[in-house]
């Protein structure tokens, strides 16, 4: 069954294997028949610094953060490669997030759940994270308690709607073994088949 599937590059650099796992997903999807829109951050404009103390006067949308929501709101199935620096997001892919999930449109905080947390309003929607970083997968949960996952996968993505999110994450990206960067781009290549 054919998916919408919005794919986004979270890698601020022009070229980066973030990207290539990024195209690589959207290829094979697309060749599996799903349709496929693919943004990379790197070419998006906006100030990624929300400056304002609260949401009462905040900064109007510039239209790579306005086509970005779209996207995301056309979407069944939403993808974001990024690395992880100093354990968490890179900065321009943290503020892109600042400035487009805002109250009334990703989220509503005047029509609050019944634990008193702001209602999500980008439901129906399933997500797929992929992490390229150099600490090791059992050093970040062990010792980083997955701190960037859960802040992605719960702190950012569930709240305002999109779930379940599932992970791939693959270590050692600076400099992989041999053969380890083919194995990544093949598991990308068989996400985006099964658009998973």
């Amino acid at each position: 069954m054919s998916k919408r599937i919005f794919i986004l590059n979270g890698h601020p650099a022009e070229t980066s294997l973030n990207r290539t796992l990024a195209e690589t997903y959207a290829a094979a999807a697309q060749a599996a028949g799903h349709d496929v829109r693919l943004t990379h951050l790197r070419d998006m404009a906006f100030d990624s610094d929300y400056g304002f103390n609260g949401y009462t006067y905040s900064k109007p949308l510039e239209p790579d953060l306005e086509a970005l929501l779209g996207d995301i709101e056309w979407a069944q199935h939403v993808v974001i490669t990024t690395p992880m620096w100093w354990g968490g997001l890179p900065a321009k892919l943290k503020g892109m997030f600042d400035r487009a999930f805002l109250p009334g449109r990703s989220y509503d905080t005047r029509n609050l759940k019944i634990t008193g947390m702001p209602r999500p309003m980008l439901q129906g929607r399933s997500a797929r994270l992929v992490i390229t970083s150099d600490t090791p997968r059992w050093f970040l949960s062990l010792i980083y308690r997955s701190a960037m996952i859960r802040q992605l996968r719960d702190h950012i993505l569930k709240f305002v709607g999109i779930t379940p999110t599932r992970v791939s994450f693959f270590a050692g990206a600076s400099h992989p073994k041999a053969g380890r960067t083919d194995t990544w781009i093949a598991t990308a290549r068989q996400l985006g088949t099964a658009g998973a």
